[in-house]
């Protein structure tokens, strides 16, 4: 019974990583593509891991488990942080929003951010300016 949902858990986990990965492809901008493989990558990724850790403890292979356990906690804790960076850095260095976002709650923000750069001297005027 327990493998048999492990299985299952396993199954949805690969359901939920190829909808990440279709999002990639289909998706119009960095942005939105970040967006699904944040969120679909991680679950799907985490729940195969849960699985396994499920399988690892009800076979008693102890190290399995708990390896599995704390890759899903690694995974948690830094796919969402990484994408964040990235979408923060490609929004800084001036990638484009897909023409039909709705809002930039971002641009006063990084507006902000280019203009304290400048003041400071760390990068010249030419590269904060707003494509």
């Amino acid at each position: 019974m327990l493998e048999t949902a492990c299985y299952w858990v396993i199954g949805i986990g690969l359901v939920f990583d190829l909808f990440g990965c279709i999002g990639l492809i289909r998706l119009p901008d960095v942005y939105n593509r970040a967006q699904a493989a944040t969120k679909c990558v991680t679950l799907g990724t985490c729940m195969i891991l849960l699985g396994v850790a499920g399988l690892g403890f009800g076979r008693a292979d102890w190290p399995m488990g708990v390896k599995a356990v704390i890759c899903a906690v690694f995974i948690l804790l830094t796919n969402p942080v990484a994408a964040h960076a990235i979408c923060r850095g490609a929004y800084l260095s001036g990638v484009k929003l897909w023409e039909g976002s709705v809002e930039d709650a971002f641009a006063d923000r990084a507006r902000d951010l280019r203009d304290r750069q400048t003041e400071e001297g760390l990068v010249s005027h030419e590269e904060t300016e707003t494509p």
